[in-house]
């Protein structure tokens, strides 16, 4: 199946920033949604400007970190379109900090999110995908993986971790599924600074405001890959504002 237009598509992370404006994309061009997140009322309100607009979706509470919240979800789409097509894997958190700090609850939060986040879809969807003799993963990760910058070591790390991850599951995906790391720049979303010493967060709403990108970029870099004919796998998109270094 090419283009975007009849395919199931779940996202994580859908009730704000990139997975909302992914959302909004994809349902634009006749994508069947399943979303995902864990605040049901940002979450519902997601699913009711889509479908005011005449899109379908239909939203699901997800916490990547819990295995079976993630079979909800594909089994919310297998059971409701009989199928899924794409598996966003959008989900993520930013508490950046310096290592003096010792914000261990934070690390812990971001190695569980994107990295035993990841996982979990990639274990509830896999059989799936298999089963159908076709699929897409689609996971964003971040050019915190190309460069690291204080005080974001934790973060990058596990940035670098779902790179790796994607490249693997890439290679061995087999002639019959796509994989593709979309990997954004600075972009203008909530997550910005949230759950950050307040120096480091003040500093990074102002560099957001000055320079970043609208979610809206990375929603286009994810429909592009999608959209693709059958057969084409784009492996891998960096997408970031030109006044990023």
């Amino acid at each position: 199946m090419s283009g975007i237009r009849g395919k199931v598509v779940a996202i994580t992370g859908a009730s704000s920033g990139i997975g909302e404006a992914t959302a909004a994309h994809l349902a634009e061009r006749g994508a069947l949604l399943v979303l995902g997140a864990r605040r049901e009322d940002r979450l519902n309100a997601v699913v009711d400007r889509i479908t005011a607009r005449g899109g379908t979706a239909t939203g699901v509470l997800v916490d990547v970190t819990r295995r079976e919240d993630l079979r909800l979800l594909t089994d919310t789409a297998v059971d409701r379109f009989g199928r899924l097509d794409v598996l966003v894997s959008n989900a993520g958190t930013m508490a950046v900090s310096p290592f003096d700090d010792l914000r261990q609850d934070d690390w812990d939060a971001m190695v569980a999110t994107h990295i035993t986040g990841l996982l979990n879809g990639i274990a509830a969807t896999l059989p799936l995908f298999r089963r159908q003799r076709s699929g897409h993963f689609v996971t964003i990760g971040s050019t915190a993986a190309y460069a690291v910058k204080s005080p974001q070591g934790v973060y990058a790390a596990t940035k670098t971790a779902v790179k790796v991850l994607t490249e693997g599951l890439r290679q061995e995906s087999g002639p019959h599924l796509r994989v593709t790391l979309v990997s954004p720049g600075f972009t203008h979303t909530e997550g910005i600074g949230k759950g950050a010493a307040p120096e480091i967060a003040a500093a990074m709403t102002r560099q957001r405001d000055e320079i970043a990108m609208p979610p809206s970029a990375v929603a286009a870099a994810i429909g592009f890959a999608i959209e693709q004919p059958e057969g084409i796998d784009v492996g891998e998109i960096v997408v970031r504002p030109t006044a990023q270094a």
